[in-house]
């Protein structure tokens, strides 16, 4: 089930990312564009992390995968499966860290692979805040589309912010590679 790229594995969460999962989620610069609450207790993380685990890549819904590199977390890349599986929706984030190294684009680009060869997906969208220019730049370099943008729609950090939307069908995948 792992999914490996020129440097990183794409794993089911493990007990042992509990730590590197509370640590990343934890710092505000990683959530400033994500719904999560922070800090991230050790314990949370730990549930989280088994949550994860449990989840089914094959069934409609979110799987979160572990970004691994040499072992060792550095984030994390969720896919929502559509019901009817054709279609699907891709989040991801990665520790500071390891910001800026090219592990994000690497990771998207081996689950679109995965989810438009492998497994014959027809659409995959994804959206973040319009000030997540570093989000916006690697989505649209793995091959996205910019669709769209809903102003004021997302209730964050005690602000409404803008979701800029992405899509990328199976057809201009196949066609860019």
């Amino acid at each position: 089930m792992p999914l490996i790229a020129e440097r990183l594995v794409l794993r089911p969460f493990e007990p042992d990312d509990a730590g590197a999962l509370a640590a990343y989620r934890s710092d505000p610069e990683i959530a400033r564009y994500q719904a999560w609450e922070t800090p991230l207790s050790l314990e949370r993380a730990a549930e989280k992390a088994a949550e994860y685990a449990g989840d089914d890549p094959e069934a409609a819904g979110w799987f979160q995968y572990a970004i691994s590199l040499d072992g060792a977390l550095i984030g994390d890349l969720g896919v929502n499966l559509h019901e009817n599986r054709l279609q699907a929706e891709i989040g991801f984030t990665i520790a500071g860290p390891s910001q800026g190294r090219g592990y994000g684009t690497e990771a998207v680009a081996r689950v679109l692979r995965h989810l438009f060869v492998d497994r014959g997906l027809h659409r995959v969208s994804a959206e973040c805040d319009p000030r997540n220019e570093a989000s916006a730049r690697l989505l649209e370099r793995v091959g996205f589309q910019r669709e769209g943008l809903r102003r004021a729609n997302t209730w964050l950090r005690g602000e409404w912010t803008d979701d800029l939307l992405f899509g990328l069908l199976a057809s201009d995948y196949c066609a860019g590679r």
